[in-house]
């Protein structure tokens, strides 16, 4: 009887250890069904659900592609929160300190229409007529929520309208 406890907490604690050292985020974009290439392989569409077991500090870079949008390039590095598993796992297997750090949760990106011109028109709407300071605001702010503009955008053309005279 004492030899199955001890065999089955053994395979327990196996488990527990090995199961630290992999990491998942997901990877999801604005909007969805974006192309994920990691490390310049395609890997599926966003929402994308990665896990690896790489060690602390491993990086991957990672592509987004939507047709109409620019793509977007960045890197997701295995040190943005910490493995609490594989820290007491370590405690008593040195090894499982390789993978004390693991991904977020979650990253999120906003993809940028490729018609840059579209969005340099909109603004242009907003600035032009006879329309008050608070209503080119109004506007401007609308295409910021409905994510037209950028916030850098926004508050570039922000002090431009504050700026003007009337």
């Amino acid at each position: 009887m004492n030899k199955g406890i001890r065999s089955i907490s053994l395979f327990l604690a196996a488990v527990i250890l090995f199961a630290s050292c992999s990491s998942t985020t997901m990877i999801q974009s604005t909007p969805s069904k974006a192309k994920v290439y990691i490390d310049g392989s395609f890997v599926g569409e966003t929402p994308y659900l990665h896990r690896d077991s790489k060690i602390v500090g491993s990086s991957m870079s990672v592509k987004l592609e939507k047709e109409g949008f620019n793509p977007l390039n960045t890197t997701i590095t295995k040190d943005e929160d910490v493995n609490i598993g594989a820290i007491i796992g370590g405690l008593f297997v040195l090894v499982p300190f390789l993978w004390t750090m693991q991904y977020q949760p979650e990253h999120n990106y906003v993809l940028k229409p490729a018609n840059e011109t579209g969005v340099n028109t909109e603004i242009q709407k907003v600035q032009t007529g006879t329309k008050s300071k608070a209503d080119k605001l109004r506007e401007l702010k609308q295409l910021l929520d409905e994510r037209i503009i950028t916030l850098v955008e926004f508050e570039k053309e922000k002090a431009k309208i504050l700026d003007a005279k009337e």
